[in-house]
């Protein structure tokens, strides 16, 4: 157990995982050495509840990891007002920095009242030095903008709001 606690993490070599997973498309790779293990997913997760041995993984290991996910969606859907019943809610699928245009000055990709299809890009989310288009993966009229450009974001966090077509 001594040698693990001397061992550190390489971020170079995590953030070129990272990399190369955006290029190759692939949506998770498990690593192991010793008593570490790493999970990096990225993409659309499904939630769900980890168990308490996973939360003493090493937090670097799990970058846009489902645990970090359960507080985000409640405190959102908590401060919705009842007036957005019936919206659907766009969500990070990563931790990151939200950013509404492709560049500083750009318009954004989308604004209150643009209608998108599940192949819009709505955003980028940059999560180490990646920058990340997400999609709006529904049809409708965005309703809602509920960040800022240049916000934190956090996994499974509500993006946008949309009103289904």
């Amino acid at each position: 157990m001594a040698n693990e606690a001397n061992e550190s993490f390489d971020l170079d070599k995590l953030q070129q995982l990272v990399e190369m997973m955006e290029k190759h498309d692939l949506r998770e790779v498990k690593l192991s050495k010793g008593g570490q293990k790493w999970i990096l997913r990225r993409g659309p997760q499904e939630v769900v509840q980890v168990p308490a041995a996973m939360n003493m993984m090493p937090p670097a290991a799990m970058p846009a990891a489902p645990a970090q996910a359960p507080a985000a969606p409640a405190a959102e859907a908590a401060e919705a007002p009842a007036a957005d019943a019936g919206t659907i809610e766009i969500v990070s699928p990563t931790v990151g920095t939200f950013y509404s245009s492709p560049q500083p000055g750009d318009p954004p990709f989308v604004k209150v009242g643009d209608t998108v299809r599940a192949d819009t890009v709505v955003c980028i989310v940059e999560a180490m030095k990646v920058f990340n288009q997400i999609p709006a993966e529904v049809s409708g009229t965005i309703s809602k903008v509920l960040v800022n450009d240049g916000d934190p974001v956090e996994f499974g966090q509500a993006l946008f709001l949309v009103k289904p077509e």
